[in-house]
């Protein structure tokens, strides 16, 4: 088995799609947290000057959606057939387009928040509206068991109802989502000894 080894922030972030999928199948990794005050010194030292970053016997992987595409397909996650596969990346894509709207590094609390309550307010209601038309009557977002998809709606919607608590609350079956999510045996057991984080 490789020797796996995942660095970011002490934050859930970009890294905890990754974690998410190690929790599900198992397999044992190195959570190396770093420090806020640490990082300009070890920036340098990082491919592309981005964090999480994923090692596989000393193969560095960056991108937190490639890392996790990579684990999904390693824990039977990705989708059953090529096309499944094809959705799932699109649903983690959407919402992860709608995550980066959001200027995270913003130091200038009046700014962020007032840009934060525009897109929650006028952006992300049609999200949440054209995620619950994807999902349907479905148990889970592509095909018919858990992929990584569900795992990201899951990640960036703790998120996202930190930020607005009513944000999905006409969804009833996204709301319904995240529960079935969060109830997977080792899914509720990360998020039970997880570090508690603002984000």
């Amino acid at each position: 088995m490789p020797q796996y080894k995942l660095t970011y922030f002490n934050l859930r972030g970009r890294a905890e799609i990754s974690r998410y999928l190690f929790a599900y199948s198992g397999t044992k990794y190195e959570d190396h947290r770093i420090e806020a005050a640490d990082w300009p010194k070890i920036k340098p030292t990082i491919p592309f000057g981005k964090i999480p970053i994923l090692e596989v016997d000393g193969v560095i992987i960056h991108q937190s959606l490639a890392m996790g595409r990579y684990l999904a397909r390693e824990a039977g996650l990705a989708g059953q057939t090529p096309v499944e596969q094809a959705l799932a990346d699109a649903i983690v894509d959407t919402i992860d387009d709608f995550m980066t709207l959001f200027p995270w590094g913003e130091k200038n609390q009046d700014v962020r928040k007032k840009a934060f309550d525009d897109i929650l307010t006028n952006k992300g209601p049609e999200l949440v509206k054209d995620l619950d038309t994807f999902l349907g009557d479905r148990k889970w977002l592509v095909g018919n068991s858990v992929t990584w998809a569900d795992f990201y709606w899951d990640v960036c919607s703790t998120t996202l109802l930190s930020l607005k608590p009513d944000l999905a609350d006409k969804y009833p079956r996204l709301l319904a989502l995240r529960e079935r999510v969060q109830a997977l045996p080792a899914i509720a057991a990360w998020i039970q000894k997880r570090p508690k984080t603002v984000m």
